[in-house]
């Protein structure tokens, strides 16, 4: 009787991170989306037929440049898609009133300079850090998640570990972009 060896199981990959979204940027991306299915890529394809019939596509610049652009919206489509299949979709205004920090708070603190700032913390595809918007992965929301109105945060930056102070924490319905 002869014994086959196994091979070692491969690990499992870790469980993809989650892509949380407020109500707000869930809509802006379907919008896009919808965009791109409903206006964009017929108009292209109509473009690119119509190239293609007037002959040598060699050195068509019409046809090579709609076939490249029919590639990335096509791509762009596809990156879409399945960042709206693997959302889940977080409404900060049903949070209620806690001054506990979550996902889609609006968080006033102030550095260690004295100097006030707010930032709102939203889904990676919504991240915009000139309107105060930080990625729920970032290194400012992580510090801040869970805790509260009054708490002392201890920040790591490039200068080293600041320590922040957590003036107010409110949630809100978010404005689409």
């Amino acid at each position: 009787m002869s014994r086959t060896s196994q091979p070692p199981a491969e690990p499992e990959a870790p469980p993809p991170l989650k892509n949380y979204m407020t109500p707000a940027g869930y809509a802006r991306i379907k919008q896009e989306l919808t965009q791109l299915l409903d206006v964009e890529r017929p108009a292209l394809v109509k473009v690119v037929a119509w190239a293609a019939s007037n002959g040598d596509r060699s050195e068509n610049g019409d046809y090579l440049y709609g076939k490249k652009r029919l590639r990335e919206i096509d791509r762009r489509i596809h990156y879409l898609g399945k960042r709206l299949d693997q959302s889940v979709v977080v409404d900060p205004a049903a949070r209620g009133d806690t001054d506990q920090i979550f996902f889609g708070a609006t968080v006033d603190y102030e550095d260690p300079d004295g100097e006030a700032h707010t930032v709102t913390i939203v889904g990676i595809d919504e991240a915009d850090p000139a309107r105060g918007h930080v990625s729920w992965v970032s290194p400012i929301a992580k510090a801040l998640l869970k805790h509260r109105a009054g708490d002392s945060v201890k920040l790591p930056t490039p200068r080293g570990i600041v320590t922040i102070d957590v003036i107010d924490v409110r949630y809100a319905a978010l404005a689409p972009a």
